[in-house]
C-alpha cells in the first residue's frame, strides 16, 4: 500500500535516481506531485527515467554525471538551480569480493562513489537547498553498523555516510535545514540485490533472514523518504532510519557470512 503525501509544487533531486531503489524513491515523489530531477551516469539511464517520471505527471528533468567528479556536480546543480525542497543523495557502488582479494583500487571506487561522492552532492547542494525547510536525505546501507563479509569496502564507505549524516545534521540544523539517513534492508529488484544472490537459493535464504520473511520495495524506501520529507518529521533530523523488515536486528551479519560462503562456493 502506498502511502499518501502530497509534495505538489516541491521540487525534489535525486542523485543515482534512474535505477533500483533511488529511481523507485523519485517515482514515488513523482506520484506524489513534486518535480523530480534526477542524475546518474548512464545518459540513456537518464532519458529513459526521465520519460518515466513525465509520465507520472512530475516535470522532470536529468542530467549525465558521475558523482565522483565534484565539478560536474556543482554544475549540475547549478543548471538545476534553487530551491531543492529535497535532495536524496543515493548513487553507490558494490560489489561482492573478500578483502584479501580486492585490490586497493576496487576499495578506492566504492569509497569514493559512495562517501566521497556523497560529500561531493552534499556540499554543493547546500546553497541550493530550501532554507528554512529542505530535507536532505541520504541512502545508507546495514553494513555501516553490521559487518558483512565481502562487504569490507561498503561498510567503510556507508558507516561513513551516516557520520557525514549525523555531523551535517549538526552544521545545518541551525539553517532550518534537516538530514537523515535511510538504510534499506534486502530490496527486491534492484542490482544490489542481484550481485548478493546471484541464484534463486541464496535470494530464498536471503528472504528468509528477515524476520517479515520477505524482501521489501523500492516503493516502500520511497514512502520513507516522503515520511521523513513531510511534515510529520519536522523535528526528526539526524537519524539512521532502518527499513529492513528487522533485518538488521535479528543476525543480519550471521547470515550474510553464510551466505557469502555459498556465493564463493558457486
Amino acid at each position: 500500500m502506498t502511502a499518501t503525501f502530497d509534495f505538489s509544487g516541491q521540487r525534489v533531486f535525486v542523485f543515482g535516481g534512474t535505477s533500483g531503489i533511488n529511481l523507485g524513491i523519485a517515482k514515488r515523489f513523482a506520484e506524489a506531485g513534486a518535480a523530480v530531477a534526477v542524475a546518474s551516469r548512464s545518459q540513456e539511464k537518464v532519458d529513459a527515467a526521465v520519460a518515466e517520471l513525465t509520465a507520472l505527471g512530475s516535470e522532470s528533468v536529468g542530467f549525465a554525471l558521475d558523482v565522483r567528479d565534484a565539478e560536474a556536480v556543482a554544475s549540475a546543480l547549478e543548471q538545476h538551480g534553487a530551491p531543492i525542497d529535497v535532495l536524496v543523495s543515493g548513487a553507490a557502488g558494490n560489489f561482492p569480493a573478500f578483502a584479501n582479494d580486492m585490490s586497493p583500487n576496487g576499495f578506492k571506487s566504492v569509497v569514493d562513489i559512495d562517501l566521497l561522492g556523497s560529500f561531493h552532492v552534499l556540499k554543493a547542494a547546500f546553497p541550493y537547498l530550501k532554507k528554512p525547510g529542505a530535507s536532505v536525505i541520504n541512502i545508507s546501507a546495514p553494513q555501516a553498523f553490521v559487518a558483512m563479509p565481502m562487504q569490507s569496502h561498503v561498510c567503510a564507505a556507508k558507516a561513513g555516510v551516516d557520520m557525514l549524516t549525523r555531523t551535517l545534521a549538526l552544521e545545518w540544523g541551525p539553517a532550518g535545514v534537516r538530514i537523515n539517513s535511510i538504510s534499506p534492508g534486502p530490496i527486491a529488484d534492484t542490482e544490489g540485490m542481484r550481485r548478493l544472490a546471484p541464484n534463486e537459493k541464496i535470494a530464498e535464504q536471503y528472504k528468509g533472514s528477515v524476520p517479515l520473511q520477505r524482501f521489501g520495495s523500492a516503493g516502500e524506501i520511497g514512502d520513507a523518504a516522503m515520511f521523513l520529507s513531510s511534515d510529520a518529521a519536522a523535528y526528526i533530523s539526524g537519524v539512521v532510519l532502518p527499513v529492513d523488515g528487522a533485518w538488521s536486528v535479528s543476525g543480519a551479519g550471521a547470515a550474510a557470512l553464510a551466505m557469502a560462503q555459498q556465493h564463493a562456493r558457486s
